[in-house]
């Protein structure tokens, strides 16, 4: 992948944003101690009864991902932009089936480069496609036939080999989507082996199964913090 992976500060007041949320600047105020992990359980709960608004991140990882999010517009336009050129590489986003998960070349799952605040061992998944999924007119919500074929694609890719119990799915209504121009769709699942990962997870541009983005820069934080503590 072709992205510099820089780190962020993590102090809250490092994040000069003008269009925060309510809901992201509560969040920005705690500390991660005071974050719980969602459980599969909280996640199922949330899933079922459709209050995807209360999916979060933790608070640390919110920083980050809001320094990023401002850095990638300001170099690449928007986060649309830099999805398709350094993620998919998509410069075509003509299906050739219109029916989403369809056909293998109009989609791709990759490892979310920035996931909700979950317990460890739960691994969460966006399948994108160029494939258009209708959903209704309001909120953005699913209308039923197209929840009827992702349901079919989340069995035959995900369920079928790991049970219904160790997979979640859902898809972000329109007005809580970050990158609204690319459809995907987000699984949750756990249990899971390797094998089954290099037979699901697509590679990015650089040609490789990359880790997340999130991941590397705490990681080249914390790095930097454990170099400066020996100076």
């Amino acid at each position: 992948m072709t992205q510099d992976v820089e780190p962020t500060s993590s102090s809250a007041a490092s994040v000069q944003l003008p269009h925060l949320s309510d809901k992201d600047d509560h969040q920005l105020q705690l500390d991660d101690a005071h974050y719980k992990l969602q459980s599969w359980q909280d996640l199922k709960t949330i899933i079922e009864e459709n209050r995807l608004s209360d999916l979060g991140r933790v608070p640390s990882d919110l920083r980050r991902y809001l320094s990023w999010s401002e850095k990638i517009r300001k170099e690449y336009g928007t986060i649309q932009a830099f999805i398709l050129k350094e993620r998919l590489g998509w410069t075509d986003q003509t299906p050739k089936n219109i029916t989403p998960f369809a056909d293998p070349d109009d989609y791709k799952v990759l490892i979310n480069d920035w996931p909700y605040g979950n317990e460890p061992g739960i691994l969460h998944l966006v399948s994108w496609t160029k494939s258009p999924i209708p959903s209704d007119d309001t909120i953005g919500d699913l209308t039923p036939e197209s929840r009827k074929i992702l349901e079919r694609y989340i069995y035959e890719t995900f369920i079928k080999h790991l049970g219904e119990d160790n997979v979640l799915w859902f898809k972000n209504w329109a007005s809580l989507q970050s990158v609204r121009s690319v459809e995907h769709i987000h699984i949750l699942i756990r249990k899971y082996t390797p094998e089954f990962l290099a037979t699901v997870v697509g590679k990015d541009v650089g040609d490789q199964k990359s880790r997340p983005i999130g991941e590397l820069i705490k990681e080249k934080e914390d790095s930097l913090g454990m170099a400066s503590d020996h100076i």
